[in-house]
């Protein structure tokens, strides 16, 4: 549990209780540490989270990290007038975002879109965004814990400009994977990792394809893995797509690397 100035004091209790902290991210702790592929995440907003972005894999290897950082988002509650940011609303140039990430009105460069539950959006390395207050957001991403932070609303935390402008897109680009979830869907594939949206009772045809080490991570009731009940907020690994079972109108997500 990692608490954050952006974070939740009322963080649902299926996810446990936590004494009142101020709650902004679980993290599923891989027993291979930083050499697993993946990492996945809840994130619970009141606040708007930093306008950063994260480097590709050549710019982490020349930076001597082990792979760059592509991420996703699938909203699971959003209030009324949520909004993810991701990219940017207008092509520019490097000084352009220097000097507005510095005034603050880089704020107004990003593609803020409102958020609905069930809407997923896909962060290629690079992309300038920002989480709006207000969401609750399971991610998926490369498990590399390096972010730039180009603006922080006057928090008093570290800026990196440098390193951020160094390797963030200028251009304004939707990404083709970005949709509404409301079914079985695969929703990445690759390069760097797959996601596949489960919802109950499962095809084995959905997940035939899934191989190697799975995640597997319930987004409601009524998940099992391996016949034994796996709960909200919880996470497991398995090697056996078939050893999931998950009842009607039951959800999850499954992933593994590329």
């Amino acid at each position: 549990m990692v608490e954050k100035p952006w974070g939740r004091d009322d963080v649902p209790a299926d996810f446990g209780d936590f004494d009142g902290r101020r709650i902004g991210e679980i993290w599923f702790a891989h027993p291979d540490g930083d050499a697993a592929p993946l990492m996945v995440k809840f994130l619970f907003t009141s606040e708007r989270l930093s306008i950063q972005v994260h480097p590709d894999e050549a710019a982490a290897k020349s930076a001597g990290l082990p792979r760059g950082k592509d991420e996703c988002w699938l909203v699971l509650a959003a209030d009324a007038d949520a909004e993810l940011g991701a990219g940017l609303a207008v092509d520019t140039d490097r000084i352009t975002l220097r000097a507005a990430a510095l005034d603050g009105s880089i704020v107004d460069m990003i593609d803020w879109r409102a958020a609905e539950t069930n809407d997923f959006v896909y962060n290629p390395a690079g992309t300038i965004h920002a989480i709006g207050a207000g969401l609750t957001i399971v991610e998926v991403q490369q498990n590399i814990d390096r972010t730039y932070r180009l603006y922080d609303y006057g928090r008093p935390r570290e800026l990196h400009l440098d390193a951020g402008l160094a390797v963030a897109r200028v251009s304004a680009a939707a990404d083709p994977r970005d949709c509404h979830v409301d079914a079985t869907t695969k929703l990445v594939s690759g390069p760097y990792f797959h996601v596949l949206h489960l919802t109950g009772p499962i095809d084995p045809a959905a997940v035939e394809d899934a191989k190697g080490e799975l995640t597997f991570v319930p987004l409601s009731a009524g998940c099992r893995a391996a016949d034994e009940m796996v709960r909200l907020g919880e996470a497991v690994l398995l090697d056996d797509a078939s050893r999931i079972q998950i009842a009607p109108r039951g959800r999850a997500l499954l992933c593994w690397a590329a």
